[in-house]
């Protein structure tokens, strides 16, 4: 995802393997391929993945043992109706030690654990493809929006869509008459992401936080400190409030 607008720092973006462990925690459904199957697996709400996946590093000559591959595949898509809404893809790579179990929220309390060794993690994105070794993913944590964020990112659309123009003010350079719609794209510890779409195209605009999140409960602070910060600006947008 090409981001524009103010410079930020490294640590104003979230790494490829804290992107990877939001998606994951934030899922709704994944795709897991096995040899013999493609298996739809849906109703992941509220079960993180990594809690039923149990990775393990690889073994030296583990390779020379026959363990099925299998892929996971998971899609981050945009809650919001905004032109080109997958904005990321992940893939967890492995080789299965135990059989495969449904991982879905509702599939018993006995089921839904699989034990796999590790080969690589993928986060694919307009940017490209970021590999992330276990060491990597196992230290990464969710972020603490990931599992209320299409619901802040909604409400703010459905709810306050003038604050969603409001902090066009913050874009620089400034908007121009090309700009058809804005729309909130993504929402993190460090900021929120704009999606302006013009007829030929869009663009996508961070606006960071002062500060990054340590928890959901202050996210209503910071969102209100950018707010406040759009309406110190000066500058008129192009779209109607």
């Amino acid at each position: 995802m090409r981001m524009f607008g103010a410079p930020a720092t490294p640590a104003a973006l979230p790494t490829a393997a804290e992107r990877i462990r939001s998606i994951l925690e934030a899922a709704h459904s994944m795709t897991a391929v096995t040899e013999d199957q493609r298996t739809e697996v849906r109703h992941l709400d509220g079960a993180d993945p990594m809690g039923r996946l149990h990775l393990h590093p690889a073994e030296p000559g583990g390779e020379s043992e026959y363990r099925p591959a299998i892929r996971l595949e998971f899609t981050d898509v945009a809650p919001t109706p905004v032109r080109d809404r997958v904005r990321a893809r992940v893939t967890v790579l492995g080789r299965l030690l135990t059989p495969f179990s449904d991982l879905s929220a509702d599939s018993g309390s006995g089921a839904g654990s699989t034990c796999m060794e590790f080969v690589r993690a993928e986060l694919e994105t307009a940017d490209g493809i970021f590999p992330v070794g276990l060491e990597e993913l196992d230290a990464a944590r969710p972020d603490p929006l990931a599992p209320y964020e299409a619901g802040m990112l909604t409400h703010l659309l459905d709810d306050h869509h003038e604050l969603v123009t409001l902090l066009l003010r913050l874009v620089q350079p400034a908007p121009t008459a090309a700009v058809l719609r804005v729309l909130p794209l993504a929402l993190d510890r460090y900021g929120i992401t704009l999606r302006l779409e013009e007829r030929s195209g869009h663009r996508d605009v961070r606006l960071p936080f002062p500060s990054p999140l340590d928890d959901v409960e202050q996210s209503g602070a910071q969102i209100q400190a950018l707010f406040s910060a759009a309406r110190r600006r000066s500058h008129r947008n192009t779209l109607p409030a």
